[in-house]
């Protein structure tokens, strides 16, 4: 029960790794507060929970929308009244070169991967300084330090993330908080899924990622909520605006 009695909050938490770790939290002991913007994924995962005997709740949220997050954080107070930690792991892809990008596709990108995360810190932050502690866990990627072909919005996106969690931790740590950056490789999501499946021979397109990771595979959700549920406990406790890189090793395949 390594989150006993912790007050968790997890964006995108109706599928692939959001899902995954809100299961895992749950059997660690944490009371779950499953975000997401389709309600027919994050019901479920509730019930899942609630199967398991975890104690979650749903709250319906567009994390790009101020009001939608700041209804949010009311909803949470009035239930728990605080909150130990926060997983801002919602997100978007982004794919083409970037003179092959739509300006909609940008601001897109960047609305959901870092305002999202903006918007739901800033409404979170005051609950974590009242209280003198929290950890609060920003998905980038491994991408924001090596180059990847066709992911120019989402590597941007992603460095801004990195970026933004090392500048964070400096402002609260005197509070308490401590603030990591989640850095994965390629896992095998059910965005993952279905972005292979349009691709003209997916068997070859797997291949092709497997092979650029040093694990020679993709990466399961489990593999990521693992290390949010390291960066959630107290054994992290000296872990603070660390890049953790759960990558299969992409990033050192990119430098051999």
């Amino acid at each position: 029960m390594r989150l006993k009695d912790k007050i968790a909050l997890i964006t995108g938490a109706g599928s692939g790794i959001g899902k995954e770790t809100a299961l895992l939290f749950a059997k660690e002991g944490a009371k779950v507060i499953v975000a997401d913007l389709n309600e027919s994924w994050g019901n479920p995962t509730v019930k899942e929970i609630e199967q398991i005997d975890g104690d979650s709740i749903f709250i319906n949220v567009d994390v790009t929308d101020e009001n939608s997050v700041n209804q949010m954080v009311k909803e949470i107070s009035n239930i728990y009244q605080t909150l130990d930690i926060l997983f801002n792991n919602a997100g978007i892809s982004g794919v083409g070169k970037l003179h092959e990008i739509d300006i909609k596709l940008w601001k897109r990108v960047f609305e959901v991967n870092v305002t999202g995360v903006f918007l739901v810190s800033r409404a979170v932050l005051p609950f974590m300084m009242e209280n003198k502690g929290g950890s609060i866990i920003n998905m980038s990627s491994c991408i924001a330090e090596i180059g990847l072909a066709n992911r120019a919005s989402y590597a941007a996106s992603k460095g801004a993330i990195l970026s933004l969690t090392r500048s964070m931790q400096v402002d609260y740590a005197p509070y308490n908080i401590r603030v990591n950056a989640l850095m994965p490789g390629t896992i095998y999501t059910p965005f993952v899924e279905d972005y292979l499946s349009k691709e003209s021979d997916p068997e070859a397109a797997i291949a092709k990622i497997k092979e650029r990771q040093l694990s020679r595979d993709l990466g399961k959700p489990i593999d990521v909520a693992y290390g949010a549920l390291y960066l959630a406990s107290d054994e992290s406790k000296f872990m603070m605006g660390t890049p953790f890189m759960i990558d299969g090793g992409v990033v050192n395949g990119k430098n051999s």
